[in-house]
């Protein structure tokens, strides 16, 4: 009779157990989108402005224009990340490249969290949520990030980058980068007054976590 038991116990946590790589996919989306912009910037210090100057539901109609751009960037990324998946000739030939982009990316890291931040986002007029999607459209470096941090979590087993778990993690990027954003409107009379304190320290943490993520790769390129 406990066997039987303990077969039906089992058998109520199988659902959760299929369910997890999906939901694994919807929080690295979420995590990555969220840390890559979290250091204060022209985008989120736009919605912090906004809301100032404006009010809150403009900043919050901003911050969905921001986050609604970075689907399409998310998913152009993944798109390349298999196709480098499917080709490994090419992506031994990457995987070089991509340590370089990794110390870059701390290097920049490490530069920015030098140099003094003013706290201030773009000022601009018209309606917040157009403005939110042509500022994030001229987010240059949104792709090659993706692409880069995508292919490392992919090459490590971490990301699958077939459907539907690019959707999930294209979603898990969206709500990602909304949540920053808001995090940013409902706090942003006190994050414009801390931008200098607040840039500094995550700047510094986010290029340690690049280089140590360089590192790995380098290892990996070693063996």
């Amino acid at each position: 009779m406990s066997k039987h038991l303990r077969n039906l116990s089992v058998l109520n946590y199988f659902p959760l157990f299929v369910a997890m790589p999906y939901f694994l996919h919807v929080v690295l989306g979420f995590v990555m989108a969220f840390l890559s912009l979290t250091p204060p910037g022209m985008l989120n210090m736009t919605a912090a402005r906004t809301t100032i100057e404006k009010n809150r539901n403009e900043g919050i109609w901003f911050s969905l224009g921001a986050a609604l751009v970075v689907i399409p960037q998310a998913f152009i990324a993944l798109v390349f990340a298999r196709f480098f998946a499917e080709n490994p000739q090419i992506v031994q030939r990457l995987e070089l490249a991509g340590v370089f982009v990794l110390f870059l990316l701390s290097i920049v890291f490490f530069i920015q969290a030098r140099k003094k931040f003013k706290g201030e986002g773009g000022k601009r007029k018209g309606k917040s949520f157009w403005i939110g999607i042509l500022m994030s459209v001229m987010n240059m470096l949104a792709i090659p990030f993706y692409l880069v941090l995508s292919s490392v979590l992919e090459n490590r087993g971490l990301l699958n980058t077939e459907q539907p778990f690019i959707n999930l993690f294209v979603s898990g990027v969206f709500l990602g980068a909304f949540t920053l954003f808001f995090v940013y409107v409902q706090f942003a009379q006190v994050i414009q007054k801390r931008a200098q304190f607040i840039a500094r320290n995550i700047n510094y943490i986010l290029s340690a976590l690049f280089f140590v993520l360089g590192i790995l790769t380098l290892f990996k390129f070693l063996k």
